[in-house]
């Protein structure tokens, strides 16, 4: 299996962590970050150390490329690209709604609150005031609506199909109102982290889904979108 490096900078919460064998082998995070590009160099050197490996023996790169804050976003993208292109690596650009969906989705099976019937994932990030950027993923984690920025208000909820099984989560979703939810909806609380990559990473990995090195785009969604306020 392949050796990849894991970097999520896109919100407060950063990690980076090594992965093989489907398992993190080392990991360093900070669960309230506020300056990305401090932490972010000193941590990739802190899991080489701790796994005795370097930078050359990596396989590929995996970094979430938003949405979330747009300088988290930049510091982590901009990291993961100039490695990769140094050290001719491959590069793997995931949504960060897919991390945090990954991680809602283990939290609900560890709840045991998961439907018995076929259902949906619909992870947030919060925007500001009542927006917050989503995107809907199926049970196997693939993204089927676009990831778009939206108003928490009564016509989303009337949009939703009354029958269908939701499961919100994301700092986005604490802005609902549950009052607001049918019986066929619910919120989880859970906070992603880098062990969510591994599996979705190493997926990319075996597809030989990889991102163009020069002409991959941070999802912002929303340009200049910052959460560090």
């Amino acid at each position: 299996m392949p050796l990849i490096l894991q970097i999520d900078t896109a919100t407060d919460y950063a990690g980076v962590g090594l992965s093989q064998e489907g398992e993190l082998i080392a990991k360093e995070e900070e669960i309230h970050q506020k300056n990305h590009a401090s932490f972010l160099h000193v941590a990739i050197q802190n899991v080489l150390n701790k796994s005795n490996k370097t930078l050359n023996e990596i396989d590929a790169i995996a970094v979430t490329g938003g949405p979330g804050s747009y300088t988290g976003i930049r510091v982590g993208l901009s990291s993961a690209k100039g490695i990769c292109y140094a050290l001719n690596k491959p590069l793997i650009v995931m949504n960060t709604l897919q991390v945090i969906a990954a991680a809602a989705l283990a939290e609900a099976v560890k709840q045991d609150i998961l439907p018995k019937t076929d259902f949906r994932l619909y992870p947030m990030i919060d925007a500001r005031r009542m927006e917050v950027f989503g995107g809907i993923y199926n049970p196997e984690l693939y993204p089927t609506q676009e990831t778009t920025a939206f108003i928490l208000d009564d016509a989303f909820f009337s949009s939703l199909k009354k029958d269908e099984f939701m499961l919100f989560c994301g700092n986005g979703s604490a802005k609902i109102n549950k009052l607001q939810l049918s019986h066929a909806n619910v919120v989880i609380q859970s906070q992603h982290t880098v062990n969510q990559m591994v599996e979705l990473s190493e997926r990319a990995f075996l597809d030989q889904n990889f991102s163009d090195i020069a002409y991959t785009e941070p999802i912002y969604v929303k340009e200049f979108y910052n959460t560090q306020h």
